[in-house]
C-alpha cells in the first residue's frame, strides 16, 4: 500500500466514524426535542452539524489525494431514550474519535503526509470540545438530577405558552 493509499484509508475510516456521529447525534436531537429537553436537543443538533462539516473536510482531502470517498457509517445508531445514557454514549464516541485521530495523525506523519496529519490534529481539538460539552452536561445531571431535565421541559412549556421561539432553535 502506498503512503497516499494509507492516508486515504485512514481518512475514510474517519468519514465512517463521523457519519455514525452525525446519525447518532441527530437521533439524540430528535429524541430530546420530543421530550422537551431543548438544551440537550440543541447541543446534539449543533454537534451533528459540526460533524457533517468534518465529513466535508475529510472528503475534500480524500478527493485531493485522488481517492474515493466511502460514505458508509462504521456502525448503526443506538436507539437510546435515556438522556444520561445518550450523554454517556456521546462522551465515549468523542473519546474514541480523539484517540483514533491522534493515532492516525501520527500514522500520516510517518507516511510523510503532513496535511492529513494537520487535519486529524484539528479534528482532535474539535472532538475534545464536544467531549467536554457532553461531560459538562453529565456533571449537570449528576449535580441536579431530574430537576435539570425538568427545568428544560418547563422552559419549553413557557415558550410554547407565550408563542416564543424555544431556546435550542
Amino acid at each position: 500500500m502506498s503512503k497516499k493509499e494509507k492516508s486515504i484509508e485512514l481518512l475514510n475510516k474517519a468519514v465512517a466514524d463521523e457519519l455514525v456521529a452525525v446519525h447518532q447525534y441527530m437521533y439524540f436531537h430528535f429524541r430530546c426535542d420530543d421530550m422537551g429537553y431543548d438544551l440537550l436537543s440543541g447541543l446534539f443538533k449543533r454537534t451533528a452539524i459540526q460533524e457533517m462539516m468534518h465529513v466535508e473536510q475529510l472528503a475534500e482531502r480524500i478527493l485531493f489525494l485522488k481517492g474515493e470517498v466511502e460514505m458508509k457509517p462504521a456502525s448503526d445508531i443506538k436507539h437510546i431514550h435515556d438522556p444520561k445514557e445518550m450523554l454517556e454514549t456521546a462522551t465515549m464516541m468523542e473519546e474514541g474519535s480523539v484517540n483514533d485521530y491522534n493515532k492516525w495523525a501520527n500514522e500520516c506523519a510517518a507516511n510523510a503526509d503532513s496535511v492529513s496529519k494537520k487535519l486529524f490534529e484539528a479534528l482532535v481539538a474539535e472532538e475534545e470540545v464536544h467531549q467536554d460539552q457532553y461531560e459538562t452536561e453529565l456533571d449537570n445531571l449528576g449535580k441536579f438530577g431530574a430537576n435539570y431535565l425538568a427545568l428544560q421541559s418547563i422552559e419549553r412549556s413557557k415558550s410554547v405558552a407565550t408563542g416564543a421561539q424555544p431556546a435550542g432553535e
